[in-house]
């Protein structure tokens, strides 16, 4: 008997491991990608931090993250172009982990959501992110978007939101206790300052890539921002003290208790991972024309990736969407820009920690905000919402969902939603048709009826055939149904036994059954659950239409002879 060893021993990993052509160190390619690099490391420096701020893990978290995980998910993922680090939808799932098992369940979790998204790119899953519908990831990501401007709403108004609250509930919490301030004129100088830095930051990402597309809009942003606030003396919360190195690798505690808390938590962080870094590297395939990606070698990258992220005690990293644009559209030419990106941001950790420590969290607030703003694509809400209204309702529930309770709960009832209203399509689809009898009228073809089976032969639509073909046979009171299958695209084994039923029933009631078209890939199917078992006689099946017909109408013929037709000839 094959055993597991076997089977993994016959892997051929080689097309998931680095290539030589992964890189292209000619002056003009490596160029390209340093300034590209450059580029992308100066927009991802405010968004590791903030990320770390607001998955609860700490800025620290993000910036170690950005530079672990992007230097190994760009040395073996799948993708030339992906960026990767810690993103906002992380964020929001690792946030209620940190409130219900601490922080020091981070590194387990990151170590354990990266073996699986290892795992699964060793097993040749990377392609299952394909049957996720449209509207599903639209859906979530809008939600995403909504969860990581409510939970901005508490800092950008000077209030420290409660660890592992809904962020919806935070941030109604927030404003209405910033209301009922300001209804009695008694704001105090941290919320002003808090809003000030915030719609500063917003203006300056808003109005500066109008003057420039060049210029890193965010970092100027959070600097002016940071420097505002030193001057003026604001009382305003800040970064605070950040590590002047990167840590030393470390195991995390893995007692079986603590892994058996944590399998449910590393499974919704590895499924967010897998998912958010496939839909990157296909969106950075197509923006770069020409540019392929290889699903099952991202999960590998990714999944190393988060595992040294763990070790080194950052956060699970995923595909960066915004940043991997970025990097496309700087001129990266391979792997070595989303290299650079986490080299730079390394040069910061060891030399520029001091001033990053003096950013206000209002600032990153603010550029988050601004962040989700730009994830909703008004055209893409646009097109859902006036596309099909079963998509627009798998949209909205998703999104719903998304905000209101968990992400991972989020895209499982949208796929069911999803799939409730395809398989409602497949089924509306599927239809019976009773149709003439072909060539000149016979006396008695009133006594046979010919029923052509379209679409899909499915539980959701079997039993509506069924009764139809049965109704029909009755009502008319005939001796012969003759039942065209060639034109049935598809069978499962609920649709293949209803054409059992159909055929026994029939038989019982004394009408005879004739078969025409049986398709080949169908058969088997067919012979197992009993059709063709239930005809009168093997020789039932046809595969010409014109011979069934004859055949069916020799059996009216002899019935009003009043001779028995049971086991007489049997043409094919």
């Amino acid at each position: 008997m094959t055993t597991v060893r076997d089977a993994l021993a016959t892997l051929d990993v080689r097309d998931l491991l680095p290539r030589r052509d992964d890189y292209d160190l000619r002056p003009r390619s490596l160029g390209a990608d340093l300034l590209a690099g450059l580029t992308v490391g100066v927009v991802a420096l405010p968004l590791a931090l903030a990320f770390g701020v607001s998955s609860g893990t700490g800025p620290a978290a993000g910036l170690v993250t950005a530079v672990v995980a992007g230097v190994v998910a760009a040395v073996l993922g799948g993708s030339r172009f992906q960026v990767s680090g810690p993103t906002g939808a992380m964020a929001v799932v690792l946030a209620p982990i940190v409130a219900e098992h601490g922080l020091a369940s981070v590194a387990l979790v990151t170590v354990l959501g990266g073996a699986i998204v290892l795992l699964a790119g060793v097993l040749r899953l990377g392609r299952l992110v394909t049957f996720i519908p449209w509207p599903v990831v639209e859906g979530f990501t809008l939600g995403i978007a909504a969860i990581i401007f409510l939970q901005q709403v508490p800092a950008a108004l000077g209030q420290e939101a409660a660890a592992g609250r809904n962020p919806l509930a935070a941030a109604i919490g927030a404003i209405g206790a910033t209301a009922e301030a300001l209804g009695r004129l008694a704001l105090d100088a941290t919320t002003l300052w808090a809003l000030a830095v915030v719609l500063l930051v917003a203006a300056v990402l808003v109005l500066l890539p109008r003057l420039h597309t060049a210029i890193p809009a965010s970092l100027v942003a959070v600097a002016l921002a940071t420097v505002l606030a030193e001057v003026a003396g604001a009382p305003v919360a800040r970064i605070g003290a950040l590590p002047h190195a990167l840590p030393a690798p470390a195991l995390p505690g893995t007692g079986a208790a603590a892994v058996g808390d944590l399998a449910g938590a590393a499974v919704a962080v590895a499924a967010l991972a897998a998912i958010e870094s496939l839909l990157s590297a296909r969106v950075a395939a197509t923006m770069a024309p020409g540019s392929v990606y290889h699903p099952d070698r991202e999960l590998v990258g990714q999944g190393l990736a988060s595992l040294a992220s763990g070790l080194f005690g950052g956060m699970p990293a995923t595909g960066a969407i915004a940043r991997t644009a970025v990097n496309v559209r700087s001129g990266a030419r391979t792997r070595l820009a989303a290299v650079v990106h986490a080299l730079v941001i390394l040069a910061v950790i060891y030399l520029a920690t001091g001033p990053v420590s003096h950013i206000p969290l209002a600032a990153l607030a603010g550029v988050l905000m601004v962040t989700a703003f730009r994830m909703i694509g008004a055209g893409t809400v646009r097109a859902v919402l006036g596309s099909t209204r079963s998509d627009a309702v798998t949209f909205v529930v998703t999104a719903v969902i998304t905000v209101a309770f968990d992400l991972i709960e989020a895209v499982q009832i949208g796929l069911v939603v999803a799939a409730f209203f395809a398989l409602r399509r497949l089924a509306r689809a599927s239809a019976v048709h009773r149709e003439p009898l072909p060539g000149a009228a016979h006396e008695g073809d009133e006594r046979i009826a010919l029923f052509r089976l379209d679409g899909a032969m499915f539980f959701g639509a079997a039993d509506r055939i069924l009764g139809e073909v049965t109704d029909a046979s009755v009502r008319d009171d005939v001796l012969v149904v003759v039942l065209r299958l060639s034109q049935i695209d598809m069978v499962d084994a609920t649709g293949a036994r209803a054409l059992a039923d159909l055929v026994t029933a029939l038989e019982q009631r004394g009408v005879t059954v004739l078969v025409k078209g049986v398709q080949p890939r169908h058969r088997r199917l067919m012979a197992a659950v009993g059709v063709l078992d239930g005809l009168r006689h093997e020789n039932h099946v046809f595969a010409s239409l014109d011979d069934a017909v004859d055949h069916a109408r020799s059996h009216v013929r002899r019935a009003a002879r009043g001779v028995d037709v049971p086991q007489l000839d049997g043409r094919r």
